[in-house]
């Protein structure tokens, strides 16, 4: 085959953990695209050598060499306009501003409540470089970090506010299909479902039922997925 994605995973090459990641996944699978995966941690830099950056997902699409989750998302909408949209009727801007804020508010919030989990999951060569990277960026241990979780999760379930409305009255961010906007903060909950048994939404929350679904679509890709 030849599309590639390298996407960043645990200590166990199945459990793939990555919001970015993880948006890229249902977005080829939105597409209906099939794609070998192979596993990345974060100590490995080979990917530098012909993707120019050392970051994941990276996308290699027979010579096309893509990385950063929404310029792959656009990608695919271009080279691939006989499929299923991502951005359906021109919503690419609406898309990027929930990535925008996935990324600038609910994947901050999520950190402070399963980045202790994250480190347990990772390869032993992979946890000193997590450790000491996050930290540096916290400012605080990793522990002392998620030490309340219990009770900032209530903060940050309330900063989920703005996708709990839209869903009150529609069942996907995207309107009556889903689309990229709900793959955007699908793969935030994804980083948190797979590393963690911490319950960050409410059973009972729209959101939840709204997860619930995003993880049914594509053969059940989300809800099968290989969890801690």
């Amino acid at each position: 085959m030849s599309r590639k994605l390298y996407e960043l995973a645990g200590k166990n090459p199945e459990l793939v953990f990555s919001p970015y990641c993880w948006r890229t996944r249902f977005a080829l699978a939105h597409k209906d695209l099939e794609c070998e995966t192979i596993p990345w941690r974060f100590t490995d830099k080979a990917i530098i050598a012909f993707s120019g950056q050392p970051r994941v997902p990276v996308l290699v699409d027979g010579d096309r060499t893509i990385s950063d989750s929404f310029v792959i998302a656009e990608y695919l909408e271009e080279h691939y306009s006989d499929h299923p949209p991502l951005f359906p009727s021109g919503s690419v801007a609406a898309a990027r501003f929930v990535n925008a804020w996935a990324d600038s508010v609910v994947n901050p919030g999520l950190a402070r409540l399963v980045v202790t989990d994250i480190f347990k999951i990772l390869s032993p060569k992979d946890q000193p470089y997590f450790r000491e990277t996050r930290e540096k960026l916290w400012g605080c241990t990793l522990e002392e970090l998620t030490a309340d979780r219990d009770t900032t999760v209530l903060a940050f379930r309330k900063s989920l506010q703005p996708a709990r409305m839209v869903l009150k009255s529609q069942t996907w961010l995207g309107g009556d299909q889903p689309d990229y906007a709900d793959y955007a903060l699908a793969g935030s909950f994804m980083w948190a479902h797979c590393v963690s048994r911490f319950a960050f939404l409410e059973p009972e929350d729209v959101l939840s039922e709204w997860f619930a679904r995003v993880r049914d679509l594509f053969g059940g890709l989300g809800e099968n997925a290989k969890r801690a």
